[in-house]
């Protein structure tokens, strides 16, 4: 009986910190979730106070552009507006606003003082830089979503994030179709790439292996040689000897 009571004992204990290792675990990662979360939105509060001073600069060459812009600002109020909302919905609005942004520059293609503007240029180059930063913050995110949801999905751990209610965490995923689509790249003639100039064709009887051929006169082009040996040099004027002239 003593031998029965210690290994129902051990396996209690065993099983008690098996429970509380995986517990430790769950908040480990959910925690490790909002902190990345938490990058990608000072990443995104960065980028709404980059947009109003892009704007104004943009609107200072392009007065016209009124659309544009109008269509800018009301995407940016509704994104700052969806800060409590889920990942999700957040998503979809910064992929709205995404693509506002990307119609305004290239606007701005047709106005060449715009671009050598030194304030626009700074801007631009301040709203890349926040753009790659959310994007590697949002591949870390995910990873760290894609490995708790995996969790709370498989077994054993299941049992215990149904017990203690951990919900799957939603992804931030870009929702826009332009920035998701793989480069389509375009091809002329078979071995010539897009973009490239076809070598002029020669007419038939006149290709060249790149020597000169030489002329009879009369026009008559001289009959190349049959031999596979190198074509004999031509013979030049002898010591003394006139050249001659072919008359």
């Amino acid at each position: 009986m003593t031998a029965v009571i210690i290994v129902i004992v051990a396996l209690v204990v065993i099983l008690a910190i098996a429970l509380i290792v995986s517990y430790n675990r769950f908040v480990k990662q959910r925690n490790l979730i909002q902190e990345s979360w938490r990058q990608i939105d000072v990443e995104l509060h960065r980028r709404y106070d980059l947009i109003p001073n892009l704007v104004e600069t943009v609107r200072a060459y392009a007065a016209h552009e009124r659309h544009v812009f109008e269509e800018v600002a009301r995407l940016r109020t509704q994104a700052v507006g969806a800060e409590g909302a889920t990942p999700e919905q957040r998503a979809a609005a910064e992929g709205q606003l995404s693509g506002a942004l990307r119609q305004m520059m290239i606007s701005v293609e047709a106005y060449p003082q715009l671009q050598s503007n030194q304030n626009f240029l700074g801007l631009q180059r301040e709203l890349t830089d926040t753009e790659d930063r959310i994007a590697a913050g949002r591949r870390f995110y995910n990873a760290n979503v894609g490995d708790y949801n995996t969790r709370i999905e498989s077994f054993p751990s299941n049992l215990i994030a149904n017990g203690f209610k951990f919900e799957k965490a939603g992804y931030f995923e870009v929702k826009d179709e332009s920035v998701r689509a793989v480069p389509q790249v375009s091809f002329g003639t078979i071995g010539s790439v897009a973009g490239e100039q076809t070598p002029p064709q020669m007419p038939p009887g006149n290709q060249s292996s790149g020597q000169i051929q030489p002329q009879m006169p009369g026009g008559q082009q001289q009959l190349p040689p049959q031999s596979a040996g190198p074509p004999a040099a031509a013979p030049g004027p002898q010591d003394g000897q006139p050249p001659f002239t072919g008359s």
